[in-house]
């Protein structure tokens, strides 16, 4: 086999991150419609994340956020999202580029996207081909929520804190063919 010299993963990465940010104009436009809520996941340490260092002591590699009943300040740009969202009773503003979301769901409709990670700043040089595609030891990029922890989401929790981080294999979302 040749060597993939038009890199097409990186087409199809592109064209599912547009997904993602198409969903969040639709909801910043319209609100959540029916049952729809969003798990969004990704690096806390990529650059131009801007989130509270607190939440980066707490989530040093990646971070899973939940829009669904309280969020607000949605804002769309090209490359990346603002949202509002509350953290133990205190509100946060999160500033997350596209380019650092690892995975995307929806629960309500079973839809999930995982993406690749890549590690390239946005000053586009190039990195060593060893470096390029895979993430570091320990670093997961799966995300799906099991049907328990989807049943545990911020307004319901006792403590007021949102399920934040756990990520489980995305077969969880898959409806059985038998």
């Amino acid at each position: 086999m040749s060597e993939d010299l038009m890199d097409y993963q990186a087409f199809v990465e592109r064209a599912m991150k547009g997904v993602v940010r198409d969903v969040l104009l639709q909801v910043a436009e319209e609100g959540l419609p029916g049952e729809h809520h969003l798990y969004i996941t990704f690096h806390t340490e990529h650059d131009g994340v801007e989130i509270a260092d607190r939440l980066i002591a707490q989530y040093p590699d990646e971070m899973t956020i939940i829009l669904q009943h309280q969020f607000w300040g949605l804002e769309i740009s090209e490359d990346a999202f603002e949202v509002t969202l509350s953290f133990s009773g205190k509100n946060e503003r999160l500033y997350i580029p596209f380019n650092a979301v690892i995975g995307f769901a929806d629960p309500s409709v079973n839809f999930g996207l995982q993406f690749k990670t890549t590690y390239v700043d946005d000053s586009n040089e190039d990195m060593p081909d060893s470096a390029d595609s895979r993430p570091p030891e320990g670093l997961s990029t799966e995300l799906a929520k099991s049907d328990d922890a989807r049943k545990k989401t911020a307004d319901e929790k006792a403590d007021g804190e949102q399920n934040i981080g756990e990520v489980v294999a995305l077969d969880a979302f898959r409806k059985n063919k038998t």
